[in-house]
């Protein structure tokens, strides 16, 4: 479609994508269930419609909400899925409801608490299969008080960015052993509203303590970390790194950690599924291979920042990068 004037040039228009942008630029409608919806209608079914058989696929907490769904759309693919677990008996209920779902027997539960240092070793050294091709780093929680582990670092920084930063480092050989491992980090748009600041996550968080200020701060680092971990092996062509945000699903986490906003907004929010929607699409379509360190919404690349006051310094990044290592060394 296009608008002209009289001996004036023609401007291309399409009323679509006007409307859709001025929906977007709300972020209420772009995050909520109509935007999904909006968004869906530009999917590509084929994309989907893919075998995964012979892949192993690891999903932390992948026994509920948009872990069980994305985990549940793996299997449903014909892949080998790994459900990495806290608790073992709340992820076989898990297991056995995915299997049951998608026919595929090939779905197994591993103990695993991603906020624990001793944890996530002792999971790498039993793990048997050599080749990981998918990794989804989903697992995540927004505490509203400040807790620290049995390594004294605060909970939301150790389940959320070193827990994933630890695990898919002694992960990177098997990562390599496949031809197109994928490792997909699960974000939030909350992180928009943060900017990265290194100092005040190895610090235990913002004082007083806030949690939402805390989750979005290390997702915010989450995602400068998958652009770190994509800029460190482009030349390896083997890991194609991906962050994404979910926009606003109701999965069991929102309901236990922001009862007031899911009371509010429960009527507009998504379900797992069409959280899930793409971080199955990043681990599964072909065209996804090789477009390392993107950040996604929806199928779509995105922008990392939206007000320019949340951009971090080359310098910032470097002790993110600097920070994690001594982390992973102690």
């Amino acid at each position: 479609m296009a608008y002209s004037v009289p001996g004036a040039r023609v401007i291309p228009f399409d009323l679509t994508t006007l409307v859709d942008g001025l929906l977007d630029a709300t972020i209420v409608l772009s995050f909520d269930r109509s935007g999904f919806r909006r968004h869906a209608a530009r999917f590509r079914a084929e994309d989907l419609e893919v075998s995964l058989a012979g892949k192993n696929c690891l999903v932390t907490g992948g026994n509920s909400g948009i872990g069980k769904a994305a985990a549940t759309g793996l299997a449903a693919r014909g892949a080998e899925v790994f459900l990495l677990c806290r608790s073992r008996e709340r992820g076989a209920e898990a297991a056995k409801e995915i299997r049951r779902t998608t026919g595929n027997p090939a779905v197994h539960v591993e103990e695993l608490d991603v906020s624990e240092r001793t944890s996530i070793r002792a999971f790498v050294r039993r793990f048997r299969p050599p080749r990981v091709d998918v990794l989804v780093n989903n697992a995540g929680v927004l505490p509203d008080r400040r807790t620290a582990t049995s390594d004294g670092v605060e909970l939301t920084l150790a389940t959320n960015l070193f827990g994933p930063y630890l695990l898919t480092e002694l992960l990177l050989p098997r990562l390599g052993a496949s031809p197109d491992a994928r490792v997909v980090n699960v974000a939030s748009g909350g992180m928009y509203t943060q900017k990265l600041d290194v100092k005040e996550l190895l610090a235990g968080g913002p004082d007083p303590f806030d949690g939402v200020v805390q989750y979005a701060r290390t997702k915010r680092a989450l995602v400068v970390l998958n652009e770190l971990w994509a800029g460190r092996r482009r030349n390896e062509g083997v890991t194609t790194f991906s962050a994404m945000h979910p926009g606003w699903a109701d999965t069991p986490a929102v309901r236990t950690s922001l009862p007031r906003f899911r009371e509010v907004t429960k009527a507009i929010l998504r379900t797992p599924e069409e959280g899930a929607d793409t971080v199955l699409w990043l681990a599964a379509a072909p065209s996804v291979a090789g477009r390392s360190g993107l950040f996604w919404f929806d199928r779509e690349p995105v922008s990392t920042h939206y007000l320019p006051w949340t951009r971090e310094t080359p310098e910032e990044r470097e002790a993110l990068a600097s920070a994690l290592r001594t982390l992973a060394a102690t």
